[in-house]
């Protein structure tokens, strides 16, 4: 594998020796490396769904530790022919339904699926509900299962994550608040409120119950070891938060290399190839937490995933870490980081395995699902590429690996799909069967 120091801007000078050797950034992907997994999609994934139901763009896919898989997704996105079986045109956001249509319905199908979808391995829907296309949901009015103020459902869903007491939390881009599900879709919690979204990443104080004030969070994970719900805060603040479980309050929070308090000013637009930047950009769109209690954050307009130490991440930090072990920060990978736009590293996740060998990212920039070496994030291997065939990927934007190594996408702007990958046998690589088969 090819690689090449990446030295700090001119600004960064005064430390660019100290740092040289930690920020390591692959420039070419060694393709075909026989020591990567290989995957096949399953073109039979999901089954179909009932009640002429169709879904929007699926922002979040997560897996539940029984290997059942759920999604967030966006009614409010069907085009007016999309939902063609509904009697009403589609509304302004936040709304779901619009003028109603003279003559009724246009066509056949479709109508708008609840938010919250679970499937179970092979595809077969099990639950449904949720957001503005669940009658039990509605409008957050009077006796809806997500009543205002209590609990506000966000403008535009984001982001989806089963714990391990198989609570369902959400996130909202459009909104300022996660939210806390039984798997039955009743409320529990609510963290932040909705409100402008005014960056002030440094702010723990003023949102519902004194929980922190969020804004449009992306993104979460629960750590099972400590109860404790970490946050990607998000696409206005710039920061990672972290708060108890189960009532919301706040524990810590930190930027880039760990800084604490977060300097959360624009730092303008990314430029190809750039030194490391000192900050996150906007946005800071995905946390996992792996085995050995390292934390891993997408940072995507940076194109990097950066790795902390849960254990002494998120104190007084000012600046942020100069060098690994300090603040918390472990390390940083590069993945494309001649790609502009919206960035290369959109979702992270881990393979099954005990020690968590493989990490893998979702990049809706380029449209890939690449796999990286988790110990020192080296790129093995990649798959996918932009397109609409079983396979393909347009704006592929989250990810989810279930406990057999599948692998399962989900697609927002037009894709409006979730896909899953089967690992193919050893054996069988090159040859295009799936141990599935």
């Amino acid at each position: 594998m090819r690689r090449s120091l990446i030295g700090l801007a001119s600004a960064f000078a005064a430390f660019a020796a100290a740092v040289a050797l930690w920020q390591v950034q692959p420039n070419v992907a060694q393709a075909n490396r026989g020591d990567a997994p290989k995957y096949s999609v399953d073109p039979d994934w999901p089954r179909p769904l009932p009640h002429k139901w169709l879904i929007g763009q699926v922002p979040g896919i997560a897996v539940d530790k029984h290997d059942n898989v759920w999604i967030v997704q966006r009614p409010r996105t069907l085009t007016s022919d999309e939902r063609g079986a509904s009697g009403t045109d589609p509304g302004t956001p936040p709304a779901l339904d619009g003028a109603t249509r003279p003559q009724g319905a246009i066509s056949d199908c479709c109508l708008p699926a609840p938010s919250v979808m679970q499937f179970d391995s092979k595809g077969r829907l099990l639950r449904a509900w949720g957001g503005p296309a669940d009658p039990d949901f509605g409008t957050g009015g009077p006796g809806s299962k997500c009543e205002e103020p209590n609990c506000q459902w966000p403008n535009t869903e984001h982001g989806i994550y089963v714990d391990h007491k198989m609570n369902v939390w959400l996130g909202g881009q459009a909104g300022g608040a996660v939210l806390k599900f039984t798997q039955n879709g009743n409320f529990l919690l609510q963290i932040g409120r909705r409100q402008p979204p005014v960056r002030n990443s440094n702010d723990t104080n003023g949102g519902i119950n004194g929980t922190p004030l969020l804004a449009q969070p992306a993104d979460m994970e629960v750590d099972p070891e400590t109860n404790e719900l970490y946050i990607a805060d998000g696409y206005t603040n710039l920061r990672v938060i972290v708060v108890n479980a189960e009532t919301g309050m706040y524990k810590r929070h930190w930027g880039a290399y760990g800084q604490n308090p977060v300097d959360d000013t624009s730092f303008g637009a990314y430029i190809k190839n750039q030194p490391p930047s000192r900050h996150f950009r906007n946005p800071v769109h995905a946390v996992r937490i792996t085995h050995d209690g390292l934390v891993y954050v997408a940072d995507r307009v940076n194109n990097r995933i950066q790795v902390f130490d849960k254990k002494k991440v998120g104190g007084s930090c000012p600046g942020g870490a100069t060098a690994p072990g300090q603040c918390g920060f472990v390390r940083e990978f590069f993945v494309e980081t001649d790609t502009l736009g919206p960035g290369s590293t959109w979702d992270v996740d881990v393979s099954p395995d005990r020690q968590q060998k493989y990490l893998f990212n979702a990049d809706g920039s380029n449209n890939y699902i690449w796999t990286l070496l988790r110990k020192n994030g080296e790129i093995l291997d990649r798959f996918g590429r932009n397109g609409r065939q079983a396979g393909q990927f347009h704006w592929v934007h989250n990810m989810a690996v279930d406990s057999k190594g599948n692998i399962y996408t989900a697609e927002v702007d037009t894709g409006k799909r979730a896909q899953r990958f089967t690992p193919k046998d050893d054996d069988d690589r090159g040859r295009g069967r799936d141990k599935h088969d």
